[in-house]
């Protein structure tokens, strides 16, 4: 998969979008890797089930050293305002972050969104923000599915307008839809 010339200057902001296995992972992680380390990944997953776990330890192996892993399936904005400046980060990913939100009943998901928003407008990067697109597919039949994509195009939207670069990566390929592909 194409990785960016280690040699340009990195955006400050990328949002990186695709479907379940498209790649999105494994392109932000080269994204990431082409800055020199160490580099922060922010995991959002929680390890409700077997499967899951099996997940979290894949994506784990993939990442050795320079690599520092802080899980955040809550607190997102929180973490990405206390990175170090000029660290190289990896937020991995918003939707398991809505999901979360979503089905806390204390969340004020709101007011969690404008806090993600405004962490992201003010880091000071490089930073990589990865994402399931869930708005191409039918309708969901039921309202928690239909609510939950609706909130997660509203997010896509307010982020990518932040972004430096946007990128879909579908079947392994990026396809770059805003700024350079450097």
């Amino acid at each position: 998969m194409p990785v960016p010339d280690p040699d340009c200057a990195a955006p400050r902001l990328t949002l990186v979008l695709g479907g379940a296995r498209s790649g999105k992972s494994r392109y932000a992680e080269g994204l990431i890797e082409a800055l020199p380390g160490p580099w922060l990944y922010v995991a959002t997953a929680q390890a409700w089930d077997d499967e899951m776990r099996a997940r979290i330890a894949e994506h784990r192996a993939r990442r050795p050293a320079p690599w520092e892993t802080v899980d955040a399936p809550r607190d997102l904005a929180s973490v990405i305002r206390r990175a170090p400046a000029g660290r190289p980060v990896l937020v991995d990913c918003l939707t398991l972050w809505l999901t979360n939100a979503m089905l806390d009943e204390d969340a004020d998901l709101a007011a969690e969104r404008d806090a993600l928003v405004e962490s992201c407008r003010t880091a000071a990067g490089p930073m990589v923000l990865v994402s399931n697109e869930v708005g191409l597919g039918i309708v969901p039949e039921n309202a928690l599915a239909r609510r939950f994509r609706d909130e997660a195009g509203r997010l896509h939207q307010r982020l990518a307008a932040l972004a430096d670069r946007v990128v879909l990566v579908v079947a392994g390929l990026p396809m770059i839809l805003k700024g350079e592909a450097r």
